[in-house]
């Protein structure tokens, strides 16, 4: 099967999270700078939701730039990937309401430690799909860097029934470390189109 739709589909329900997340943002009653004070707690929890679902929408971009099909098991392995990216507007709703309290935080994350091994359970089925000497199998290598990710998720759960905000600085953490570009695909890229116009001469 090709991988156009499935790139529609997750665009479009990746833009419906941001547009649900938004729409948490009420304006305030009054015209003051005052006014806007107490929806700061709601707007810093609504950036780091829109960040992170940012990387996922970029990294997911980025994977499928080196996968040339897709099956049955693919098609719900990233079902399963939009699932726990589309809880992340109710945590963030309920993080802003019970401001930041322990529980909320904790599963803030539990919905973060979903996304992440959903994502890399989709990564691994499109390698096992495409073969282990595939690109996208290059590209991704042994994931250091997504395995520290779900370590310091961990942490961080456990971490939330004693301090929430210390716990919500490692998901901020997690979030720094993903904002960092990931050269990796490209770099693949470059090679393997360099391999193949090389091959075609």
């Amino acid at each position: 099967m090709k991988k156009g739709r499935l790139e529609a589909f997750s665009d479009g329900v990746i833009a419906i999270i941001i547009t649900i997340m938004v729409l948490e943002l009420k304006a305030p009653e009054g015209a003051e700078w005052s006014s806007l004070m107490p929806l700061i707690p709601t707007f810093v929890s609504y950036v780091l939701s829109f960040v992170f679902v940012g990387i996922y929408w970029n990294n997911h971009h980025h994977l499928l730039q080196l996968v040339e099909r897709v099956n049955g098991a693919v098609l719900w392995a990233n079902l399963h990937l939009l699932f726990w990216l589309s809880l992340l507007p109710f945590v963030t709703a309920w993080l802003d309401v019970n401001h930041f309290a322990r529980l909320p935080t904790a599963l803030y994350g539990i919905v973060l430690i979903g996304a992440a091994i959903a994502y890399y359970i989709l990564s691994r089925i499109l390698i096992r799909h495409h073969g282990k000497d595939s690109a996208l199998a290059v590209a991704m290598g042994n994931d250091l860097k997504g395995r520290i990710s779900l370590a310091i998720y961990a942490i961080a759960i456990l971490l939330a029934f004693a301090s929430s905000w210390l716990a919500y600085a490692l998901y901020v953490v997690v979030a720094i470390m993903w904002l960092c570009p990931d050269v990796r695909v490209e770099r693949t890229l470059a090679r393997w189109s360099a391999r193949s116009g090389t091959a075609g001469e």
